[in-house]
């Protein structure tokens, strides 16, 4: 029996639809009813889940921009999960300062650990904590 979060297994369906969508092209109707038949999504925050799949895909672009200055590479060399990663930690350091930065990019790291390829929970680290520096200053300079 996992002891994830509703919170985690909402950022873990959230990073699976994300790749669905872009390594798939499938819409958010098909990665929906793909991530319900899933064991386990009864458990997950749906709200939460339904909310940062949405507004990532929708302010992709924007995000993809937020992020470029702190990646070392071409966007299309990033690993495809870390991409969805970095979307989903961007996405919630700039639409959700209800959620401290600390919490965003230690969850990204785990999704990384767990997803990503063997040293790209360091990358994910590195781009979220340059980025939080940016969106988050006042939180990060608050005692």
């Amino acid at each position: 029996m996992s002891s994830k979060s509703p919170r985690r297994r909402a950022r873990e369906f959230v990073i699976q639809g994300l790749y669905q969508w872009q390594v798939g092209d499938q819409d958010e109707a098909a990665i929906q009813v793909q991530a319900e038949g899933v064991a386990g999504f009864d458990k997950a925050d749906n709200e939460l889940y339904v909310t940062l799949l949405g507004e990532a895909r929708q302010n992709v672009e924007t995000l993809k921009l937020d992020l470029g200055p702190h990646i070392d590479r071409a966007w299309d060399e990033v690993s495809p999960i870390e991409r969805c990663i970095l979307l989903l930690g961007a996405c919630e350091l700039k639409l959700h300062p209800e959620t401290p930065y600390r919490v965003i990019i230690n969850e990204a790291i785990e999704l990384a650990k767990t997803y990503g390829g063997t040293d790209g929970h360091k990358f994910v680290n590195g781009v979220l904590d340059k980025l939080a520096a940016v969106q988050r200053a006042t939180e990060i300079r608050k005692p």
